[in-house]
């Protein structure tokens, strides 16, 4: 989950460097040792550099990643896990901002995505959450590819995840189920190094409320309904990102693995035809942000692997050609590859919070307006990565569905993947965050989340200069259903505040609209994105004429082109999308290195 920006005066008081400088990372294409290489990677985010590292593995085969931000390392905000909201904003940040969405009163609203090593693994809010398996088995009915399935699909969840002791190194017995974890992968995941007692009055009212809020031993189990600790990408108090973990020192060494950095790929370039079928083994990208920078061009011998996320990749196919034919010849870039469906099916979660008074010190808010105390828990992460700032935002997270009979699905049809997948999430946080805090009161804080949206979006170009912004629509609450979840949202969220557990903790609700129509203006004034974002490439059955890629996320039409990232997932699932992300691009991996073993 992204969470909004939380900036304290300390947030930059001190750098602690935690990464090994890294021999592959250059910024200056002459620095490369060669500009022949087996692929190209388009992308050093949450699935590029996952993929480098897997092909990698092969020292048969070379592979280059062009990442468009700059480098993860000694990045303080990065590494500090309850600083995830601290790179909004900055250069960091690729700071895309929403179209006005009638869904939210035609309000735009911030759009943070990573323009970093690591993509936004590096700036995210850290919750390692996989969905339910209704949720993947649906990935495999749409393409009709068993290989989507949750049962086959458990062996790449295991490759990328490795479980690691919190670094309070508290008992977690009860807490999590070490069956459906991974213990010998390469990303951390943990649960929460540091646990307050509201944390704990949480847990407590799953047991006071059992049969609306059961507990969920464990919500990555494919079983995902209930209330419960949320796993987060956290390796000993720091943050586990896709740079700290796929581009570690032992994998960066690789002499067949490099990496250049602060360069913008503008486009992929059509090298030829095979078989009738156009070739793109191209990639043009610049050194220079300006508009009249002078292009280069390097050609991948295998492949060009996209995978600049959600609003990269459309933005970089609809600018090389390959798009809505209308659409492009429209703006002014000639149509090569006609693929309609490029830049639609976006797909994202609407977010709520939800906000309580509460009688207790502590909480976020005493922190964040005492500049000692932060001081000294930042000295205290900075000596051992203990502490307050060596958790996440938030430590439980809940799933849950509106009931069955509910009117809305006399109008729509469930879109949920099945009967155990969630309609909405809760995001329980310890207080605020978001600046600027109240002068007074100490708060705990619901957020509630829509996470089977029946609402799509978009992202357009909208002219032939590669540097502008696409326009980017989420269109959040676009639909009514999206809507009716929301307000049920909240409202199961004040039933769960009434447990007894918070009889003496919660003073008053802040929030006051209590009839349908005073919840919609609340939803509609206030709802954000948490940027759970998929579908702008998404993948559909091999032959069909919808969709943008294959099963085996090869674009279709075209030869010499893949896409791996979470634009291919055509659903957003009922959880934070990075585990996703991941998985995708471990099964990705498998299924490139299989195209060519035999070649």
């Amino acid at each position: 989950m992204l969470q909004s920006q939380m900036l304290g005066p300390l947030a930059c008081l001190v750098s602690f460097v935690t990464t090994s400088s890294l021999a592959a990372v250059v910024t200056k294409v002459t620095d490369l040792p060669t500009r022949d290489f087996d692929f190209v990677v388009v992308g050093g985010g949450t699935a590029g550099l996952a993929v480098a590292n897997r092909l990698t593995e092969n020292p048969k085969y070379s592979v280059l990643v062009i990442e468009a931000g700059g480098s993860n390392v000694a990045l303080f905000d990065s590494e500090v896990p309850f600083f995830n909201g601290h790179l909004f904003n900055t250069p960091a940040d690729w700071n895309y901002t929403t179209a006005p969405m009638a869904g939210i009163e035609g309000r735009s609203v911030g759009y943070p995505q990573g323009h970093i090593l690591g993509g936004t693994s590096s700036m995210n809010g850290l919750a390692y959450t996989r969905g339910s398996s209704d949720d993947y088995d649906r990935y495999a009915r749409l393409t009709k590819d068993e290989g989507w399935s949750w049962n086959n699909l458990q062996p790449y969840f295991r490759k990328n995840e490795r479980w690691t002791e919190p670094v309070d190194h508290h008992n977690t017995t009860g807490e999590f189920n070490p069956a459906v974890h991974g213990f010998h992968g390469i990303n951390a995941v943990s649960l929460p190094g540091f646990i307050y007692s509201f944390d704990r009055r949480v847990i407590q009212a799953t047991s006071e409320l059992p049969r609306e809020f059961p507990f969920n031993l464990d919500m990555n189990s494919g079983h995902h309904l209930g209330i419960g600790w949320t796993p987060f990408t956290i390796d000993g108090g720091v943050r586990s990102s896709s740079a700290t973990s796929y581009l570690a020192p032992q994998f960066a060494k690789r002499p067949n693995l490099h990496v250049l950095i602060n360069a913008r790929v503008t486009r992929v370039v059509q090298t030829g035809t095979s078989h009738g079928i156009p070739v793109f083994k191209g990639v043009e990208f610049t050194e220079d942000r300006t508009p009249t920078a002078s292009r280069k061009l390097l050609t991948a011998k295998k492949e060009i692997i996209l995978s600049a996320g959600v609003i990269g990749t459309p933005h970089i196919l609809q600018h090389s050609g390959i798009g809505d034919s209308a659409l492009l010849s429209q703006v002014g870039v000639k149509p090569l590859v006609n693929l309609p469906s490029v830049g639609k099916n976006f797909t994202d979660h609407p977010f709520v919070a939800n906000t309580w008074l509460v009688n207790s010190t502590d909480t976020f808010e005493t922190a964040l307006r005492n500049e000692t105390l932060m001081e000294q828990q930042i000295k205290q992460w900075n000596e051992s990565h203990t502490g307050p700032y060596a958790a996440a935002t938030f430590a439980t997270a809940g799933w849950l569905r509106v009931p069955d009979n509910s009117t809305i699905f006399q109008q729509f049809e469930d879109p949920s993947a099945g009967p155990n997948t969630s309609h909405f999430e809760f995001i329980i946080a310890n207080g605020k965050t978001r600046l600027p805090l109240p002068p007074t009161g100490n708060f705990m804080v619901i957020g509630t989340v829509v996470v089977t949206p029946i609402s799509r979006g978009t992202v357009l170009i909208n002219s032939t200069n590669p540097f502008d912004p696409p326009v980017i629509n989420p269109n959040l609450l676009d639909s009514d259903f999206d809507l009716f979840v929301m307000r049920e949202a909240i409202r199961s969220a004040r039933r769960f505040a009434q447990a007894p557990v918070f009889s003496d903790y919660v003073i008053s609700l802040v929030d006051t609209a209590v009839t349908d129509a005073e919840l919609d203006e609340f939803i509609r004034s206030t709802a954000i994105t948490v940027s759970h974002c998929v579908g702008t490439a998404s993948m559909s059955p091999k032959g069909a004429d919808w969709g943008v890629l294959d099963p085996d996320l090869r674009v279709k039409k075209v030869a010499g082109l893949r896409v791996v990232d979470s634009s291919a997932i055509p659903v957003v699932p009922a959880a934070h999308t990075q585990a996703a992300t991941y998985v995708f691009a471990e099964r990705a991996s498998d299924l490139i290195k299989a195209a060519w073993v035999m070649a």
